[in-house]
């Protein structure tokens, strides 16, 4: 086997120098992780004054659309283990915002809805994306853009 063979091995860039490549600058990694946090941040003050946290609000979306929907389905589409999920739901059933029922078929199931007060709650978070995309100041074309190619990414890594 070759020194080639063993760079790819080992998953080495041949020809590359460590000092340039392993710079935080140069990964991909980095800005996603930054943003992500930056866009968390800029939700806060949003969603404080309803009493929610920014997973509980992912959670509600993927409810708003869905429900009735499982808990499985929810930390499917919300990328989150489901050991991650339960405190979310346990944490938005005692606000009465949704109600879990374990299936009488299968009690390992436990299927999700929206209560009345999440339903009203939908109602106060519909300017949250508006005001959200106003708040970052970005082009909306430029953010199209980006979420157009984040889902591509996302797609590509699944």
């Amino acid at each position: 086997m070759g020194t080639d063979d063993a760079d790819a091995q080992s998953g080495s860039l041949p020809d590359q120098d460590p000092d340039r490549y392993l710079r935080l600058d140069n990964q991909l990694c980095f800005p996603l992780y930054a943003a992500s946090r930056l866009i968390t941040r800029l939700y806060q003050p949003l969603l404080e004054p309803l009493g929610l946290t920014y997973p509980q609000y992912i959670v509600l979306l993927i409810l708003w659309e869905d429900a009735p929907c499982t808990v499985s389905h929810i930390g499917q589409r919300a990328q989150l283990a489901s050991n991650t999920v339960t405190p979310l739901l346990k944490r938005l059933e005692l606000m009465d915002i949704i109600e879990r029922t374990r299936s009488v078929d299968d009690e390992r199931v436990v299927t999700v809805t929206v209560t009345r007060k999440g339903k009203r709650l939908k109602q106060k978070c519909a300017c949250i994306p508006e005001k959200m995309f106003e708040r970052t100041g970005y082009p909306l074309e430029e953010g199209i853009k980006l979420k157009q190619q984040l889902d591509a990414l996302i797609r590509h890594l699944q």
